[in-house]
């Protein structure tokens, strides 16, 4: 979403993108962005029955779990800027697409096979990609090169974040 898009359109790009797709939330843990503490959006939400959750920077109001994904989101993408150069937005969908095709413990499988009851259908092998090249178009080969990268990122920033709350529980 764009900074200047009124409350309006701020409304029916929610309902379009969130309320369509998942139904209406339970709750909502956002950052304290002016759109999202002003009355209209606080009065929708409270219409709809959904609890919002005020996060600050370095100073959070929400449950841990949150602020771990967050972690992770942020390290992915501050990897991809450096990996990919300054065209990091491009490759959101890549992004997206590794993290909720990866293994979260926390729900025993994939955040897309949590959702759908399935695996992922794939045309190619993202797991086995070191294993399985597929020939073909560019954009394949390149899209799957990609996915292997952001994909150890992603597992070194789990080690990474793993040691760290190692080092801080009791023996």
């Amino acid at each position: 979403m764009r900074e200047n898009f009124t409350m309006d359109k701020l409304a029916r790009l929610y309902i379009n993108e969130i309320v369509v797709r998942h139904g209406v939330p339970l709750s909502i843990i956002s950052d304290r962005d002016s759109r999202f503490t002003s009355r209209f959006w606080q009065s929708l939400q409270k219409s709809l029955g959904t609890q919002l959750n005020l996060s600050t920077a370095y100073h959070p109001q929400t449950d841990g779990q949150s602020e771990r994904t967050i972690q992770t989101l942020e390290d992915m993408l501050r990897t991809c800027v450096l990996d990919f150069g300054g065209n990091w937005d491009s490759h959101l969908p890549l992004i997206e697409f590794s993290y909720n095709n990866s293994y979260h413990s926390s729900i025993g499988c994939a955040p897309f096979e949590a959702l759908y009851g399935r695996k992922c259908r794939s045309p190619i092998c993202w797991t086995e990609v070191g294993d399985n090249r597929i020939t073909g178009p560019e954009l394949i080969q390149e899209t799957t090169d990609k996915i292997a990268q952001i994909q150890r990122r992603l597992q070194a920033t789990r080690s990474r974040q793993k040691s760290y709350a190692d080092k801080r529980r009791k023996s």
